[in-house]
């Protein structure tokens, strides 16, 4: 019990620490593929901190949506950092770390995202959730069949023990149904966190916003907040994906040795992850709206398929 609440503090420690880190090298490396200087690697840490000691403003007789969902997002943020397996593989004792719980986990903050959006009452909001919703109902079931798919091998879909199982056996690694499921996974990550050509994070144009139309209402810690929570999200889809991809040196105990190993390797990943993300998306333009729905419909196609030929690998 002791190690599992070790475990969970350092998942939550590293996610904390890093998350601001991974906005700031992805920025910087797009600003500098654009020929521009870019606020450096720590000025995400300067935004949050700036929001995080405004006061929010709300629309007079706007419903406890507008101070609820921003923390549900982030709590519903720092649940999934502990329960995905960023620097450990330990099973959790007394935590449920399986895969259903995790998505319905992920759920819940996208849900909490769209009712943000509802409860603001604008054009725009309703707009970003419509949207946001659409792509989720694609999303999600991706997530499920790519993860049931290397899951077969490892006989659990316990998160924890299917990292772990690929560590072990480096064979799953380079299979059909691995690159299958690693490519519907990025996709995921692409769609569920707002980034390119999905959607673009650094315009507020009407017929592009997803994400930014659910937040324009919101200001000051509320804000703080929603930018926090989305960013880890990105740290805990990316960091799966990265782990679930390249599972070498994540820590099998609770040893601070093989906790220190796994924090130095996952952050190696998930940086270089980041940064390649962001240098692909340099090259790309944002996908028209009614083409994004084919786009993750062919992820789901390729989770898919990653599930049928785990059943003929395996």
């Amino acid at each position: 019990m002791i190690d599992s609440v070790v475990v969970i503090v350092v998942h939550l420690v590293f996610a904390l620490a890093i998350t601001p880190v991974l906005i700031g090298v992805m920025r910087t490396v797009r600003a500098r593929l654009e020929g521009r200087v870019g606020g450096g690697i720590v000025q995400p840490w300067r935004d949050v901190l700036k929001l995080f000691a405004k006061e929010p403003l709300r629309a007079p007789g706007s419903s406890p949506v507008l101070t609820w969902a921003p923390l549900l997002l982030m709590a519903s943020s720092l649940v999934l950092c502990a329960l995905i397996p960023l620097v450990s593989t330990l099973p959790l004792a007394g935590v449920p770390g399986e895969l259903f719980v995790v998505v319905s986990v992920l759920l819940l903050g996208t849900v909490a995202l769209a009712m943000l959006g509802l409860e603001a009452g604008t054009a725009f909001g309703g707009m970003g959730s419509s949207r946001h919703m659409v792509f989720t109902a694609l999303v999600e079931p991706t997530v499920l069949l790519s993860i049931y798919a290397l899951s077969v091998p490892a006989g659990t879909s316990a998160l924890a023990a299917i990292v772990r199982s690929r560590r072990d056996d480096l064979s799953t690694l380079l299979n059909p149904v691995s690159i299958l499921a690693i490519a519907a996974l990025i996709v995921v990550v692409i769609a569920e966190t707002g980034r390119l050509p999905v959607d673009n994070p650094a315009t507020h144009l009407e017929l592009t916003m997803v994400h930014e139309a659910m937040i324009l209402e919101s200001g000051g810690r509320d804000l703080g907040w929603l930018e926090f929570g989305s960013w880890l999200r990105l740290t805990a889809l990316l960091g799966l994906t990265v782990n679930l991809a390249v599972p070498w040196a994540v820590a099998g105990d609770a040893s601070w040795t093989a906790l220190l190993v796994g924090v130095a390797a996952t952050t190696v990943k998930l940086v270089a992850a980041a940064a390649l993300l962001a240098a692909v998306e340099v090259f790309l333009a944002k996908l028209r709206l009614f083409r994004v729905p084919e786009l993750l419909a062919g992820s789901f196609v390729l989770a898919f398929l990653s599930v049928s030929a785990s059943y003929l690998v395996f």
